[in-house]
């Protein structure tokens, strides 16, 4: 079965390319919370295959590059409608000095990206000790 078009739908699509999520800074959506002794940062990537990613930290700067491989319809067909977007995306992330960038657990999971980033031990909470000064006690 073919699919009509109209002659706007060209404009339709492009406006809503510059206007999705998928377009600019925001290519590759991400949330960002702390859990605990962990910093999680969440990518959505629906429709990435997990080795077409590729997740890099140099000294705080993390790096994260996904590629979508565009539809291709085969020998005999011809793609009627091409929306979803593709190509490769990168997002950088700069990291605080409170993070311990050596030890990041990365996950993927129904097109979610999770990255556990420990808070570094210096970073982490801890109570500090008052040292008293023994006062003479004034008698009346």
């Amino acid at each position: 079965m073919m699919i009509r078009t109209d002659p706007f739908q060209v404009v339709d699509q492009l406006t809503r390319q510059l206007t999705s999520p998928w377009a600019g800074p925001n290519a590759m959506p991400m949330d960002a919370y702390r859990s605990g002794e962990d910093f999680v940062i969440s990518f959505d990537l629906p429709g990435v295959e997990a080795e077409a990613i590729d997740v890099n930290v140099e000294r705080n700067v993390l790096t994260i590059k996904a590629e979508r491989p565009g539809l291709t319809a085969g020998d005999e067909g011809q793609v009627q409608i091409s929306e979803r977007p593709h190509g490769t995306f990168t997002r950088q992330v700069i990291l605080g000095e409170n993070l311990d960038t050596d030890h990041i657990d990365a996950s993927y999971e129904a097109g979610v990206l999770r990255l556990r980033i420990p808070v570094a031990e210096q970073a982490k909470p801890r109570r500090i000790e008052i040292r008293g000064v023994d006062r003479p006690q004034i008698s009346a």
